[in-house]
């Protein structure tokens, strides 16, 4: 097995610093990735959080201006993640939230704060660092989107390129001046290079000049080449169909594992799910709902968003009660819905409970003692939480788009896929669709055979990085094949 250097340059790992499925990725994949011969180290912005976890990391390279105040590129480990931090303080020192100020806006530096990722991570990539040369640069996000764009106008020998998709709702947009600030040519700003509707697109230079483009699903990479899936890159996906695929993502096993689960109350296995039972009564307390075990329990755990979903939840609201369901809700995001949601709450004590905010031990909690998960998303790269749910034995109730159509077979098609059904899909996403779907799946939760088998199927299923990594590890080595 040929030994691969990869340098991934990502603006969130987890455990480190964490907004949204991207860190959970970012985190586990370079973990995976060693059974498969890959060294993957991953570069990142040196925010509070990561100086304080790495505070005893080499200083590798010290600059006295970089992009407008000193800085350094150290070298560190955390918790098996080999790490490069960009500790710049002008542009990573805020505390928070990685991208937006305390009021919500983003920050009004992003496009430097992102390019500075990015200008380092090209520069890696040319043998900045004498013990790592990689030989591929992974891009993740718009955040890391101009790192194959440096590459290619640096004009030099350089490593291969791969760019991932997460989601394409987030484009980094930015005014075409700062072209000049931040080191790349004039000549970038056309419909070849980084031009984007009159403005510069972090996105779309990384879809523009990497080598290959990955997406987190194969339906994804499928639906992100339409006009109205690819956001406005639709055109340029197609024109570069032959180098996009379309890789699932996985979860930790290790962090989501029922039976060794110290966020829960009450481990258990797929052997015996009696304690799924227990976990579900703690649940109910949590959230000030009713005790019953008859109560089909309906769990969500999400941002709070037109693209989630979240509306038609509130819209399919009557049916849950009329089906005798109960609904724990956690997350936050768009205030109105928040108002939405706590007033339903309120409105309905004991049926319906809500947490804004987001609590990782409480979402542990509500894959353990949910009886279903929802995720009602109008558009889904690949989804994490429905993942989680097959490990846990939470029935996931879904739309049919996206990861949630790869990873869920829907009770109603099993037997043509010949894949066993792990739980229920929804299309169109309307809240008419929903509500069927809500309905079809309380009939099954008191067939208590029909869910129970339900539920075994999803713990059988496979959600870990394990084929996943093997997959990537696939792509980097043709890859470097097809540039030797």
């Amino acid at each position: 097995m040929t030994p691969v250097r990869v340098l991934a340059v990502a603006s969130e790992v987890y455990p480190i610093v964490k907004t949204g499925g991207l860190a959970d990725v970012a985190g586990a994949l370079p973990i995976a990735l060693k059974a498969h011969g890959v060294e993957m180290r991953t570069l990142m912005p040196g925010y509070p959080d990561v100086m304080r976890l790495v505070s005893n990391a080499e200083e590798i390279r010290h600059w006295p201006d970089y992009f407008g105040g000193p800085g350094r590129l150290l070298a560190g480990s955390h918790e098996g993640l080999d790490l490069f931090v960009l500790d710049v303080p002008h542009l990573y020192a805020r505390p928070g939230n990685p991208y937006v100020t305390s009021e919500g806006v983003d920050w009004p530096d992003n496009g430097v704060r992102f390019a500075a990722l990015s200008r380092v991570a090209a520069d890696i990539g040319h043998g900045l660092v004498s013990t790592f040369v990689p030989d591929v640069v992974h891009a993740h996000d718009w955040q890391a989107g101009l790192a194959p764009a440096y590459l290619h106008y640096d004009n030099r020998p350089r490593p291969a390129t791969v760019m991932t998709i997460h989601n394409m709702a987030y484009q980094g947009k930015f005014a075409p001046e700062l072209i000049g600030s931040i080191g790349l040519p004039w000549g970038s700003f056309n419909v070849h290079g980084l031009e984007y509707f009159g403005g510069i697109s972090f996105l779309k230079a990384g879809l523009q000049f990497a080598d290959r483009i990955t997406t987190v699903s194969p339906t994804y990479a499928r639906e992100i080449q339409s006009d109205e899936g690819g956001m406005g890159f639709g055109g340029l996906l197609r024109e570069r169909a032959h180098v996009l695929s379309g890789i699932l993502n996985g979860i930790d096993i290790s962090v989501w594992n029922p039976e060794e689960d110290p966020h829960i109350a009450y481990r258990y296995g797929a052997e015996d799910l009696t304690f799924r039972a227990a976990n579900k009564a703690a649940l109910q307390q949590q959230f000030n709902l009713n005790s019953s075990d008859e109560a089909p329990l309906l769990g969500v755990i999400s941002r709070l968003s037109w693209q989630k979903g979240l509306d038609l939840l509130l819209e399919v609201i009557p049916t849950i009660l009329g089906e005798g369901m109960q609904l724990a809700l956690l997350g936050s995001g768009d205030r109105d819905l928040q108002d939405r949601y706590q007033a339903a709450a309120r409105a309905n004590p004991g049926r319906i409970g809500v947490v804004i905010g987001y609590d990782e031990i409480l979402a542990h909690l509500l894959q353990a003692g949910s009886d279903a998960l929802l995720v009602p998303s109008r558009f889904e790269p690949c989804g994490l939480t429905q993942l989680c749910a097959l490990r846990y034995g939470a029935v996931p109730i879904v739309s049919r788009v996206g990861g949630l159509e790869d990873t869920i077979v829907d009770i109603g098609e099993a037997d043509a896929s010949d894949r066993d059904p792990t739980g229920f899909k929804f299309a169109p996403v309307t809240a008419d669709a929903f509500a069927g779907s809500l309905r079809k799946a309380n009939i099954a939760f008191h067939d208590k055979l029909t869910w129970r088998r339900l539920q075994r199927n999803g713990l059988a299923t496979d959600v870990s990085w394990r084929g996943r990594a093997g997959d990537y590890a696939a792509l980097y080595r043709d890859l470097m094949a097809s540039r030797a």
